[in-house]
């Protein structure tokens, strides 16, 4: 094949010098030849995996198992494509469970907001097992009144608590913190 054949062929594939070091680097092509005028010159036998390359790739083969594709008889290259098929059966159902994932919390009610994951007498039994005692819990509500009451006000929303009684908490934290 002459020099402006071999030349059209990888400019037919679309492969850049970068991609063809790289192909080179990993067993995908041989390392070639080099001309007079020190250009790459493939073999025939590299020429024809050229064009072949670009359609594993372009089918969303990795380079690895394109190198085992090629350097495989037909029917053992039928394997490795199955094995590939099963993995984007695999990843396409990841991709639809997060799509559900994603549908479920847009249909919520609570969508732009945190869903409400524990209840009030769950964070207070929780905070009683780790110790605490009724006095304890009140000079944590007046603590963080103090340093944070906007995050204070969030958090008692988040623990579903009536307004009613939010403004109940946060009045009596701001007249503790003041003493």
């Amino acid at each position: 094949m002459e020099d402006a054949d071999r030349f059209q062929t990888r400019r037919r594939c679309g492969l850049s010098r970068s991609t063809l070091l790289c192909h080179e680097s990993i067993g995908l092509l041989k390392r070639p030849l080099r001309t007079g005028g020190n250009y790459r010159a493939y073999d025939d036998k590299d020429l024809a995996r050229l064009p072949q390359i670009c359609v594993y790739r372009n089918a969303g083969i990795p380079l690895p198992d394109i190198r085992e594709i090629l350097d495989r008889s037909e029917t053992d290259a039928s394997s490795v494509l199955k094995r590939r098929l099963a993995e984007l059966d695999a990843e396409i159902e990841t991709i639809r469970d997060h799509q559900r994932a994603i549908l479920r919390l847009l249909a919520s009610k609570t969508s732009s907001r945190r869903q409400k994951m524990i209840t009030k007498e769950k964070w207070v039994s929780i905070m009683k097992a780790a110790g605490f005692t009724e006095e304890d819990i009140h000079r944590w509500h007046a603590e963080f009144e103090k340093a944070a009451p906007n995050e204070h006000q969030e958090f008692l929303e988040f623990l579903n608590i009536p307004a009613e009684e939010i403004r109940s908490i946060r009045d009596w934290s701001r007249k503790q913190a003041i003493r």
